[in-house]
């Protein structure tokens, strides 16, 4: 009975040892994996927030290469009877603080693009020049400068389709790097020799 017993105990202290192995071995592994989902939670969160950064980065380029327009829209007319519209003017700035914008129609690349459209016609890239009337003597338009934009609508083969009395036109300026702006407005019911568009 003796060597039964002393046989059961011997027994029962291995099992002891190998529990107590078992479970170390299973705290290590829990370890193991805690420290691999930490690091993939803190890899997954650096690399997100760097994306949110590069985003609101590339918000603030577009934001602060945004023209706006300083005034009122003017058109003109000549000829007649009956006035046809010749030219369209308007004044042009950059937001607060903004950045520089090319306005340099005879530019290949990196120019700022105006489109004309209204309910019946369509010009993607319409003849404009610009005037200094605050800044340097450059074509690209910097912070703190002011620059008039004249839109020719009688230039072009046969010269473009006639703006009529009431006529509702949008005009798009779309610079390089910014936002697009949109001017709409419409003609009066009887044309002028200068005209205030509202």
């Amino acid at each position: 009975m003796k060597r039964f017993t002393s046989a059961l105990r011997r027994v029962h202290r291995e099992e002891r040892g190998i529990t107590g192995l078992e479970t170390a071995i299973i705290l290590i592994a829990f370890v193991v994996v805690a420290t691999v989902f930490a690091f993939v939670v803190l890899t997954a969160g650096i690399f997100s927030s760097e994306r949110g950064k590069e985003t609101v980065f590339a918000g603030l380029a577009k934001a602060r290469g945004t023209m706006e327009i300083r005034g009122g829209i003017v058109a003109t007319a000549a000829g007649g009877p009956p006035l046809a519209v010749d030219d369209i003017f308007f004044t042009a700035a950059t937001t607060a603080s903004g950045e520089s914008i090319p306005l340099d129609p005879a530019a290949t690349n990196n120019r700022t693009v105006i489109a004309y459209r209204d309910a019946t016609t369509v010009d993607n890239d319409v003849v404009y020049t610009v005037t200094n009337i605050v800044g340097d003597s450059d074509t690209l338009l910097e912070p703190g400068e002011l620059m008039l934009v004249s839109i020719d609508r009688a230039t072009g083969i046969d010269g473009p389709p006639t703006m009529d009395a009431n006529t509702r036109f949008t005009l798009e300026v779309q610079t390089p790097v910014g936002a697009v702006l949109d001017i709409t407005r419409q003609l009066p019911t009887e044309l002028a020799a200068v005209m205030q568009l509202h």
